[in-house]
């Protein structure tokens, strides 16, 4: 017997008023008791109606359907102990009762009980087999089990009895595609969208099932077509922005996302991937306002934290980024993410020094999942030290990227004959197009392998079936990177080059760092974890874009004044780095700074920073702040600039290189860690040497003099083209022998120690 606590054509006040009057008036009947107690308990009053229930219990001790009632009050109230009790109790009296059974198996399932709850779940398909939700638990108990092949059956049996629900279809999508069936399941789904194309269902499946298979492109496509069908549906909304959020189309991704919050307003997790597609838009002041509502909304939460000490140093403000990034380790001290965190905003920091920042790493590369055992990474040693190698370049950016630009020309003048290139790419379907970097990696490589789809461990796999001699990160730990999947040892030999290269990557499986002299001179080998592999000239070699403009003459002799200028990320702009650019200023009257970056279209943003170097007693009017370009214009700016500031901590790397090659040359103050020293080595490697500074007064006076003689700065910036072109830093042939030297030399180390990697 089923009651229903609400009288036709009545609201639930008034039901609670009736049956309560009928109580005082005498009405003893067991059905009016027990609508009476369901209606109590909804109105906000359980101590009363379990009491009311447990009385009918004992009045009527075959009849389950008082202690099922209590369970389900004392389930929704937390007391999963006394709510078991109650459920056991009912099937005492009902051994078939479905509701009890999937209760309490969904109780068994939460205490780890899966034996149990799959005894009660087969018992309860097996006497209600149309109960799609008994088989939905029973796909969640056989996943739980590892038993992914059953799994999967179950969830196809609620998704036949229940083809309009979205929730099981996506389960068993996601449980085909873990048993290996996804292909399969793919298949059945387009037969089903033949039969009933209106049905959004199949399309948000065959969405998640692309999805994992590595097929964004598929993916989103097809989640769009879910969301068409289904605008108003909140679950495939938050689906398609969950995609697209992790895609590069951030302007779908923003507009998806809003879409999807105005759907459901109160999940936080919308919110917070909002926030960093509107980071990746360069919309930090705009995210950073997002995040810290969440925070006041919702309370800490170590993600959000995160996210906002990213936006906050972007702005920035370094200092306030550390606290944010120190309060989500202390929320979350055993998860990578906020170490990470941390770890990146450290080189942006005024006064951090390497030794802090080589903690951070080493805890952050400390906390990364390890596999409890792995094959083999060995490659076979017999003729080893000389053989041909494969090297493995594991990235998200072999494309028109810092790393790109950086890394491109190293690996094109590498003799085929002794090293194949396999590029393990992400984030780079669809095809790459136009993009002329991209295009030279492929046409470099001898085997490209897309690994969206794979996780660590599979990645680990592919590496090995590939049989990768040498594996080179170029993503570190940044968004994109893939360091997690290091600790599985890809290959033999692992080395860390650019990409988030800010420093050591404290991890114990990466060997070796690629680097030159000035970036770790002599003396610095105790601030990394990994050996320090140093190529004979610089550790990069930079391809220059055909499209750059020509260098005009020094713009000071047409304009009357010195023009100083940063380019580089905001967050690089620290408060040691504004008093110094404020004492060049007072000390060259007339002079103007130039300010460019993407964070500086934000009109309080740019004003705050204006600001700070008034302070020092700088006129505003000396202050010039630009907003990030397209890259022709970008460099076409650099012909209004007579002296690089190079901001410090952090220095420039590509700016550097970018300035250098329109002419103008940049003052650096290197200090201990690896991206204080970018310009440092790009300038040395150039024949510049003499505008890196050994101190902040040196810095400061090495400013005031170069804007002193025009003369000598308008003939260095004459010819600074060709003097950058002719030297290490652009050619290529140079350091591809450079580097295929230094490659082999940590291949010989490794075949030399005839010790056996773990």
């Amino acid at each position: 017997m089923i009651a229903e606590p609400i009288l036709e054509g009545l609201s639930h006040p008034d039901a609670l008023a009736v049956l309560r009057a009928a109580a005082r008036a005498g009405a003893e009947s067991p059905l009016t008791r027990l609508n009476l107690a369901i209606a109590e308990d909804q109105a906000g009053c359980p101590a009363r109606a379990r009491r009311l229930l447990r009385d009918l219990a004992t009045l009527l001790p075959e009849w389950d359907e008082p202690p099922l009632r209590l369970g389900q009050s004392l389930r929704a109230a937390g007391q999963a102990e006394a709510a078991a009790a109650a459920y056991d109790q009912a099937l005492e009296r009902n051994p078939n009762r479905p509701e009890a059974l999937i209760a309490r198996a969904a109780l068994h399932l939460a205490a780890g009980e899966t034996d149990a709850a799959t005894g009660k779940l087969l018992r309860c398909c097996g006497v209600a087999p149309d109960r799609a939700e008994a088989w939905d638990l029973l796909g969640l108990t056989f996943r739980r089990a590892g038993e992914l092949a059953l799994a999967e059956t179950a969830f196809a049996e609620a998704s036949r009895h229940e083809p309009h629900r979205l929730d099981y279809a996506l389960r068993r999508a996601e449980a085909a595609q873990d048993a290996g069936t996804g292909e399969a399941e793919l298949a059945r789904l387009d037969l089903c969208l033949s039969a009933d194309p209106t049905n959004p269902v199949p399309h948000a499946a065959r969405g998640v099932l692309l999805h994992r298979a590595g097929r964004g492109p598929e993916a989103i496509e097809a989640l769009e077509a879910a969301a068409a069908l289904a605008p108003e549906n909140a679950a495939i909304a938050r689906l398609l922005a969950g995609l697209l959020a992790r895609s590069p189309r951030v302007q779908e991704a923003a507009a998806a996302l809003a879409r999807a919050i105005a759907l459901d307003p109160d999940d936080p997790r919308l919110q917070n991937d909002h926030a960093a597609v509107l980071m990746r838009m360069h919309r930090h002041a705009e995210a950073r306002a997002l995040l810290q509502g969440l925070l006041d909304r919702f309370g800490p939460d170590a993600n959000v934290l995160c996210n906002l000490a990213n936006a906050t140093v972007n702005l920035g403000h370094q200092e306030a980024a550390e606290a944010l990034a120190r309060q989500a380790i202390a929320l979350a001290p055993d998860t990578p993410l906020p170490h990470r965190t941390l770890a990146n905003i450290l080189p942006y920091r005024a006064g951090a020094t390497a030794a802090a920042l080589l903690d951070t790493l080493a805890a952050t590369a400390a906390r990364l999942p390890r596999p409890a055992s792995m094959g083999s990474a060995e490659s076979p040693r017999a003729a080893a030290s000389d053989r041909p190698l494969r090297l493995g370049l594991l990235s998200g950016t072999l494309k028109t990227h810092p790393v790109g630009w950086l890394t491109v020309a190293g690996f094109e003048t590498l003799d085929r004959a002794e090293f194949a290139v396999i590029c393990l790419s992400q984030n780079s379907a669809p095809a790459t197009g136009n993009d002329p970097i991209a295009q030279r990696f492929r046409a470099r490589a001898d085997d490209w392998i897309e690994i969206d789809a794979l996780d660590d461990a599979a990645l680990a796999s592919r590496a090995r079936a590939l049989g990768i001699d040498i594996l080179i990160d170029l993503g570190g730990y940044g968004d994109a990177g893939r360091m997690a999947a290091c600790t599985h040892r890809l290959a033999p030999v692992q080395i860390k080059w650019v990409g988030m290269q800010t420093h050591s990557t404290g991890l114990p499986e990466m060997d070796w760092i690629l680097t030159d002299r000035w970036e770790t001179p002599p003396g610095f080998e105790a601030l990394y974890t990994e050996r320090l592999l140093r190529l004979t000239d610089g550790y990069v070699c930079y391809s220059p874009p055909p499209y750059a403009p020509d260098v005009a003459p020094l713009p000071a002799l047409a304009a009357g004044h010195v023009t100083f200028g940063c380019f580089n990320n905001l967050a690089k702009i620290t408060p040691p780095a504004i008093a110094a650019w404020a004492e060049i200023l007072r000390r060259v009257p007339g002079a103007r700074l130039v300010l460019k970056t993407h964070q500086l279209a934000d009109p309080p943003t740019a004003a705050a920073l204006v600001a700070a170097i008034a302070a020092h007693g700088i006129s505003p009017e000396r202050i010039e702040t630009r907003a990030g370009s397209g890259h022709r214009a970008f460099l076409a700016q650099y012909n209004e600039i007579d002296i690089v500031l190079d901001p410090f901590p952090y220095s420039g790397g590509l700016t550097t290189c970018e300035a250098l090659w329109m002419g103008v040359p940049t003052v650096t103050l290197p200090g201990e860690i690896f991206a204080s020293r970018h310009s440092a080595s790009h300038l040395s490697n150039a024949g510049l040497a003499g505008w890196v500074a050994p101190d902040l007064a040196g810095y400061t006076a090495r400013a005031v003099a170069a804007a002193g003689d025009l003369p000598g700065l308008a003939a260095l910036r004459a010819g600074l083209r060709a003097q950058v072109k002719a030297s290490p830093l652009c050619d290529a042939p140079r350091f591809g022998r450079s580097l295929a030297t230094g490659l082999r030399m940590a291949w010989r180390a490794w075949c030399d120690t005839g010790a056996e990697r773990p």
